[in-house]
């Protein structure tokens, strides 16, 4: 059974699935986390790979960059596979003195620019926040691995190059942690289907210290954060 995006067959893919955004971090991942690993996915080279880890079944894939890409594999994760929980690993940006690069931030909730929520035919603004079970877990594991760790509202936007540069600024000014640009849509998801799903997010720059890190290292180094969605699984 497989779908436009995904050649997995049914039980291919587990209960919980990471997923950062670049699908050579989920190569990285399994390479190194997981055992007994077999690839289900390849498809517009958007990997995906089934293993285990400390004895659990886990799944990592890549979702691509910004919410139209992620959603397009977290509904057939959801809908398709019976996946239960959806762990985003991703990068972001700090907004706040206090929060460096390198540190991992969980996204409590999540703000947005993004018209993502319009197709509920809401007579509002949906608020989209994670799963607070696997939250906990998250912040206390984090906590054990004494790993810098934040938690809050982060901000999803659908721009990356934004034609008013200080915009950043009133997100910042209302209590936005960091920017990244997928994680109000995996919420909104995640509530729709009535499954779980939690962000977490390791700082590649800085607003504030204009400090920035490698593609390689953002591929490859983020071992923390990795580590403490391996633990939710």
């Amino acid at each position: 059974m497989s779908t436009p995006h995904n050649s997995a067959n049914k039980g291919d893919i587990a209960k919980t699935v990471l997923l950062p955004g670049d699908p050579l971090r989920a190569k990285f991942i399994a390479d190194t986390f997981l055992t007994d690993v077999t690839q289900f996915n390849s498809i517009r080279n958007m990997f995906g790979y089934t293993g285990y880890y400390k004895g659990k079944k886990v799944s990592v894939m890549g979702s691509g960059m910004g919410m139209a890409s992620l959603a397009i594999y977290v509904s057939e994760l959801y809908a398709q596979y019976d996946v239960e929980q959806v762990i985003r690993i991703g990068s972001a940006g700090s907004y706040t003195a206090d929060i460096n690069v390198f540190d991992v931030v969980i996204a409590q909730g999540a703000c947005t620019n993004s018209n993502f929520a319009v197709q509920y035919d809401l007579p509002g603004t949906y608020s989209a926040i994670g799963d607070f079970d696997l939250l906990k877990k998250a912040y206390d594991k984090a906590i054990d691995m004494k790993v810098p760790v934040h938690v809050g509202n982060v901000y999803s936007s659908d721009i990356f190059y934004d034609a008013h540069p200080d915009s950043w600024k009133k997100w910042a000014g209302l209590g936005c942690l960091c920017v990244e640009m997928e994680t109000y849509a995996l919420y909104c998801l995640a509530a729709y289907y009535h499954k779980k799903a939690l962000t977490i997010l390791t700082i590649s720059d800085s607003f504030i210290s204009h400090k920035v890190t490698t593609a390689e290292q953002r591929q490859s180094s983020f071992t923390q954060m990795m580590e403490i969605a391996l633990d939710l699984a």
